[in-house]
């Protein structure tokens, strides 16, 4: 009986731990047929609007774009976009600063 309230216990633990994990994600997609770049920042909502620092950093190191978004209160991601033409080659990176931290993800223009 002590071994099934020990596994229960655990279980409970693993699952509140992972429900409120922090899920902030970074991604980008490129939709070469719509000459567009998609880049989502997800994280955990919370009650009070915010605001995050969103950069684009060309394969130079150079940051081409950068916006501070203001994200409503119940809100769970914020989305940039860029058009493909006329961006430089190579391995770009989207970076967003959030409360400080950064949150980045690369993707390659050919």
């Amino acid at each position: 009986m002590k071994t099934k309230y020990f596994f229960l216990s655990i279980l409970s633990f693993c699952f509140f731990q992972f429900a409120y994990a922090e899920e902030n994600n970074v991604d980008c997609l490129i939709l070469e047929d719509e000459n567009s770049i998609i880049c989502k920042y997800s994280f955990t909502r919370i009650d009070v609007e915010k605001n995050v620092l969103v950069q684009w950093i060309e394969p130079d190191n150079r940051v081409t774009r950068e916006r501070e978004i203001l994200i409503p209160a119940n809100h769970g991601s914020v989305y940039d976009y860029r058009y493909i033409e006329g961006r430089t080659k190579g391995v770009w990176t989207f970076k967003v600063i959030d409360n400080q931290k950064e949150h980045t993800t690369n993707f390659t223009i050919e």
